[in-house]
């Protein structure tokens, strides 16, 4: 959520002249994350988070539109597309595809208690069960952009970059990947990078799940490893065990894994380690140019997925 598109306010009041939301009083950048343009957009009215998509077409994008339509009438806490007087809530900016959305209460939470991962686990599940009747246009449904094609193909980019080791321990990971078989484990709509900054507190409550721009069809128990691996870890990338236990007891209070879930557990924490660990080391090699900016620092996966490794 960098800003690497800049919009000033005359530009974005001639873009909203067909909404009945106000006059435009501030426009503020936000620096956290590192994919899309986001804005924070304060009117007479209200305060609404604008996103420009820096790597999607405007046709690729009514998947997340609908999708979190859907999971807000299903009682997900998730932001609400603000559409047109027409009815259209996507329009180009600055050469950009782009949306308003919905402000939701609350903050992210950088330190979360037992309590904090509780209430996560059960927002992801509830997010699961409503995600299975969410009909989607088009086919076919809508894949994860950062499935295995992507993993093996960017692991292919980034390794003349890395040190022996490194290089190694990517090897053995992209190898265990492509040995695993996952056509037992159940398939839905997923979050996919529900991080700390992705959900936002109202007290001890979750008043929020926001970006929702790498939801996908794929395996719910790798969604949930992803939440994990972020959610429940100490500062090395250790689990913390009353964190986690809290996470996963909430979750399956709702949606209870399956065996094969189960069985698999910990291969969906190595290979959410190994998606985000290659993220960032591309990132780093190859950053792209924004006013804002925050590189993550990729050996905290790497981290992560040696000890997830350690405790097959």
């Amino acid at each position: 959520m960098s800003v690497f598109t800049s919009v000033s306010i005359p530009e974005l009041q001639a873009w909203l002249q067909d909404y009945a939301i106000g006059e435009v009083v501030e426009l503020k950048g936000i620096s956290a994350g590192i994919t899309n343009t986001n804005y924070f957009v304060t009117t007479t009215k209200n305060k609404y988070v604008l996103t420009l998509f820096e790597h999607n077409s405007i046709n690729e994008l009514p998947y997340f539109i609908d999708l979190m339509s859907h999971l807000s009438a299903h009682g997900v806490p998730c932001p609400q597309p603000i559409s047109n007087q027409a009815g259209i809530s996507l329009h180009m900016l600055n050469g950009k595809p782009a949306v308003l959305i919905s402000c939701l209460n609350g903050k992210d939470i950088q330190v979360p208690e037992a309590k904090h991962c509780a209430e996560v686990g059960t927002v992801l599940a509830k997010m699961h069960l409503a995600g299975q009747t969410f009909v989607e246009t088009g086919t076919p449904r809508h894949r994860n952009p950062r499935d295995m094609d992507w993993r093996t193909g960017t692991a292919a980019q980034v390794m003349p970059h890395l040190t022996p080791d490194d290089q190694r321990l990517l090897t053995e990971a992209l190898a265990f990947q492509a040995a695993l078989d996952t056509t037992q484990l159940p398939k839905g709509v997923i979050h996919a990078d529900l991080f700390r900054d992705n959900v936002l507190f109202d007290g001890d409550k979750v008043g929020g799940v926001i970006d929702f721009y790498y939801a996908c069809h794929d395996l719910l128990a790798y969604d949930l490893a992803i939440a994990v691996n972020d959610w429940c870890v100490q500062a090395d990338g250790a689990l913390d065990m009353a964190r986690l236990n809290a996470m996963l007891d909430a979750y399956q209070s709702a949606r209870a894994l399956t065996q094969a879930e189960q069985a698999a557990w910990n291969s969906m924490l190595r290979i959410a380690a190994l998606r985000f660990w290659l993220s960032r080391l591309y990132d780093k090699i190859y950053p792209q140019d924004g006013e804002l900016t925050h590189a993550k620092d990729p050996d905290h996966f790497k981290n992560i997925l040696k000890l997830r490794i350690a405790q097959r």
